[in-house]
């Protein structure tokens, strides 16, 4: 997947001002960046969500906005922020939202293999009988994946998947994302505030300031007292851990 030259206005003013960058395949790439960077909207575009104003989000060879949904559901997935469910689901009927792309709701028992797979995967055998809004917040967040599992697409989009969870959860979390890399082959791109967890758990950073990209590259080409500093507008100390970079501030 390749962006070029992505632009978006709001009220006159360019929130995303010609960003262009390659998404590398079977890595994690997470976007960081101070409020109001672009980030979001960035992804917003990457997945249709958000109407472009000018460039080009080229897929697979196409432009993003000229293939049809149902084919693009079955090749790229995304969680956004607001996953307030509404109705009364329980999780294996949240997860079997997945399968629509192939099945529009009537499940075959192929369909019904890839629920049990991705509800095993996720660890929620024990509770998938359970309703949404009974569960914690890090088992909602779980069977959340899981669903994105059972839809089976190469591309994962997660827009700030670790919002509002503790420590523990957020962790968990940001492993299951690398475990969606590592063990499934999945590209994932994912917007993240915490840049430790960035630096921790993806290959790639792609980082903001003010619509505009201000550095992309590795981790340990990102992850830099220089770079952090003027993009946050603090002073950073980075550190080592594991072999990867991990930034103090203050």
């Amino acid at each position: 997947m390749k962006v070029q030259q992505l632009t978006k206005q709001y009220d006159g003013k360019a929130v995303v001002d010609g960003v262009t960058f390659e998404i590398p395949k079977g890595k994690v790439l997470s976007l960081i960046g101070p409020n109001g960077a672009g980030k979001s909207t960035v992804m917003g575009m990457i997945s249709r969500l958000i109407a472009r104003d000018a460039g080009l989000v080229d897929f697979d060879g196409r432009d993003i906005a000229k293939w049809k949904s149902k084919e693009l559901s079955k090749r790229l997935a995304i969680l956004t922020q607001s996953n307030q469910i509404q109705m009364k689901l329980t999780v294996r009927e949240l997860v079997a939202f997945g399968r629509f792309p192939y099945s529009a709701g009537r499940n075959t028992q192929e369909d019904e293999a890839i629920i049990d797979q991705a509800i095993a995967y996720m660890e929620l055998e024990s509770f998938q009988d359970r309703f949404i809004d009974e569960l914690s917040g890090g088992q909602r967040q779980r069977a959340m994946i899981a669903m994105v599992i059972a839809q089976d697409t190469e591309y994962v989009l997660l827009d700030e998947p670790t919002n509002n969870l503790d420590i523990y959860h957020a962790t968990n979390m940001m492993k299951i994302v690398r475990r969606l890399c590592d063990e499934l082959g999945k590209t994932v791109i994912l917007v993240l505030h915490e840049i430790n967890y960035a630096a921790f758990y993806s290959d790639y950073i792609c980082a903001f300031l003010d619509g505009k990209i201000a550095k992309f590259g590795t981790v340990k080409e990102v992850m830099t007292r220089e770079v952090l500093s003027q993009i946050y507008q603090v002073d950073f100390e980075i550190m080592e851990i594991e072999g990867k970079p991990l930034s103090i501030y203050y």
